[in-house]
């Protein structure tokens, strides 16, 4: 119940990233980007000084900072702690009652805080299509592709990733910006999003097509 201890491991690189069956190529002018579940608690797991998380952070940063300046509309997700147990559904048969409402937990990471102009959505499930109006704000911004960043990419991200497919936006995975309980994790994840419903990229390669 509850998260597990992390270790550390090597976020993969472009060589090591599988063929994505769609061919699609992010455009900043249809893009938007989703920092996902980047709070204290969920972070808490892993050892921040070493990869994934601070090589993931700092990219997740750059790609933030890029979105800003190209004025490509930037989403967080945040959980809120002391959830109802009628509200948490059967997350809690699986992780338990979750954060709890203190800053420790809830807050989003020094190094990705949210600006004005950024949005952030409440999360309640594993997708953060679900019980949000991510989609209607993307279409509101005349955005169809969604590139993500964030944890736990077996979890939430290949959840929001597979969603966002099933709603024919085209969907981009920042796989040096995501980390996972394990490069097996990891790996699995990037493989099911590029078989079934998004494109694995480096952040260099999202910096540089962004540029």
């Amino acid at each position: 119940m509850g998260l597990p201890r992390i270790a550390a491991y090597a976020l993969p690189t472009a060589a090591e990233l599988p063929a994505p069956r769609g061919a699609w190529r992010l455009d900043a002018g249809r893009a938007a980007l989703l920092v996902h579940d980047m709070q204290r608690y969920f972070l808490a797991a892993f050892d921040a000084g070493n990869a994934p998380l601070a090589p993931a952070v700092a990219n997740l940063a750059r790609l933030i900072a890029r979105c800003r300046a190209r004025g490509i509309p930037v989403f967080y997700t945040a959980q809120r702690g002391d959830q109802d147990r009628r509200d948490r559904g059967l997350q809690a048969d699986l992780w338990g009652p979750g954060m709890q409402a203190v800053a420790e937990h809830e807050a989003i990471v020094d190094a990705l805080v949210p600006a004005a102009a950024d949005i952030v959505l409440v999360k309640h499930r594993y997708s953060a299509f679900q019980r949000s109006n991510l989609d209607a704000l993307m279409r509101a911004r005349g955005r169809d592709q969604l590139l993500i960043g964030g944890v736990y990419a077996h979890i939430g991200i290949l959840s929001t990733a597979t969603e966002a497919f099933q709603r024919d936006i085209e969907t981009f995975v920042a796989a040096d910006a995501v980390a996972d309980f394990s490069r097996a994790d990891h790996d699995m994840a990037l493989a099911w999003i590029a078989r079934t419903c998004g494109v694995p990229l480096t952040t260099a390669d999202l910096l540089e097509t962004l540029a």
